[in-house]
């Protein structure tokens, strides 16, 4: 088994559902007392989140790539980064390291393709959907059609990620704001909607709502898992 490095804490909520799901998926595929063989490196996310604020993004990739340097030397033989937004800097962490990264994009916009999906609405923080490192890739390399909610939905969605969902905070009335958007960009055409914040399937599942959704942590823990255990 390989072993999997995490670079984690952005937030310790969705880091702590990373972990529980792949060492979920490692027991389910290999039974007893089987469980993922891990190395977690997790941030300070109020630095990052400050740095984000700033727009200071050239720091928040020092940092992210020094994380990662410490995973290769800890003996990961790949890595993750367990949150959508900070995927912004993929490029800068895959170079500081010779091991590979699995970009969450990739892991998602793969089943979206596989399942036939061309229209797909994206849910995030507002730098996942007002930004282009998220979006260009799935439409570039996937060839996926990519619609986000308006600019008062994603000042809504970005503030109940931070206030809400970092700290651990589920309240039935955002849940239905979240619906109402989703179902939203339904009636607008789009096929299925990314959870594009690795914090957002704390709030919404899919008992919520008739429309698909597709979890990012879920696909991203799927992918992993099965790196882990190729030969």
């Amino acid at each position: 088994m390989k072993t999997i490095g995490i670079i984690g804490g952005m937030s310790a909520e969705s880091t702590v559902t990373y972990y529980r799901t792949l060492n979920g998926l490692v027991q389910q595929r290999l039974g007893g007392l089987s469980s993922a063989k891990i190395v977690l490196y997790s941030v300070n996310f109020a630095e990052i989140e400050a740095l984000q604020h700033q727009g200071d993004w050239p720091k928040t990739a020092q940092i992210l790539a020094a994380a990662a340097r410490s995973l290769a030397a800890a003996g990961a033989d790949f890595i993750i980064l367990a949150t959508n937004t900070m995927h912004k800097v993929a490029d800068e962490i895959e170079r500081a390291v010779a091991i590979p990264l699995l970009h969450i994009a990739d892991a998602t916009a793969a089943q979206l393709q596989s399942d036939k999906v061309q229209r797909v609405a994206l849910l995030g923080t507002r730098y996942t959907m007002q930004q282009d490192f998220y979006k260009a890739r799935i439409q570039q390399r996937f060839g996926l059609q990519v619609s986000v909610p308006d600019e008062a939905q994603q000042a809504l969605i970005h503030r109940v990620i931070f206030d809400e969902l970092c700290h651990g905070v589920v309240k039935p009335e955002s849940r239905q704001q979240f619906v109402d958007i989703i179902e939203q960009q339904a009636s607008n055409g789009a096929e299925a909607v990314i959870l594009g914040c690795t914090e957002i399937a704390l709030l919404v599942e899919p008992k919520h709502t008739a429309v698909a959704i597709y979890d990012t942590t879920a696909l991203h823990a799927q992918v992993a898992v099965k790196m882990a255990l190729s030969n």
